[in-house]
């Protein structure tokens, strides 16, 4: 890692939702850096190169499946403990399985990504660690 400031990366193809993300979690946590990753390829690059304090991960991306992406943080001790909250248009039973096996602290859909929500997360899994 070459930054040491703790950030939070968010992981969305979806420029609409991007821009709700950013205009919500920067209402909570305007001094807190927001990192956006638009693909899987680019979130690894962002985690070799950034100090994350939290992700918050679209399940549905051009190059993979978040659910997938969080089991493979799960196996890297690196990335083990760094909290995850996987955010999805259509949360499946599958994806809450796969998600619990690899330690994601909460599955939310997308209207769930609101200030209330963010502002538990991030105090209670990042700014905590």
């Amino acid at each position: 890692m070459t930054n040491t400031t703790r950030c939070c990366l968010i992981v969305e193809d979806a420029e609409v939702d991007r821009r709700m993300m950013r205009r919500v979690f920067s209402r909570q946590y305007p001094r807190m850096p927001l990192l956006f990753a638009h693909s899987l390829a680019e979130a690894r690059h962002k985690l070799a190169t950034e100090h994350v304090a939290i992700i918050f991960l679209d399940n549905a991306l051009p190059d993979g499946r978040g659910v997938d992406f969080v089991a493979e943080l799960a196996g890297d001790a690196r990335f083990r403990a760094l909290p995850v909250i996987l955010v999805s248009d259509w949360p499946s039973p599958f994806m809450y399985a796969k998600a619990r096996a690899a330690n994601v602290r909460a599955i939310w859909s997308k209207s769930d990504f609101r200030d209330g929500s963010v502002r538990r997360a991030v105090r209670t899994h990042a700014l905590s660690a």
